[in-house]
């Protein structure tokens, strides 16, 4: 006689999309991707200008590397 957790008639069978566990197999990595389009539109529409690019650009908006190299430059005197 088989053990009854070997039996072949568990009783009625759900469809997969009514268990439970598969719901989580397949929403965490759907988030995560879900997630990543998101955040690349985010990227792509609110994209910063770039500041200094222009050669008429204000002092203070220019990159930090030419600022710091200006700064450590010598000061010519009149």
């Amino acid at each position: 006689m088989a053990h009854p957790r070997n039996r072949s008639d568990d009783g009625p069978r759900l469809p997969w999309w009514r268990v439970p566990m598969v719901w989580l197999v397949i929403g965490g990595p759907a988030a995560v991707v879900v997630a990543g389009i998101v955040t690349a539109v985010i990227a792509v529409r609110g994209a910063d200008p770039v500041i200094g690019s222009e050669p008429d650009a204000k002092f203070s908006e220019r990159p930090a590397v030419q600022g710091r190299n200006h700064a450590a430059t010598p000061q010519e005197r009149p």
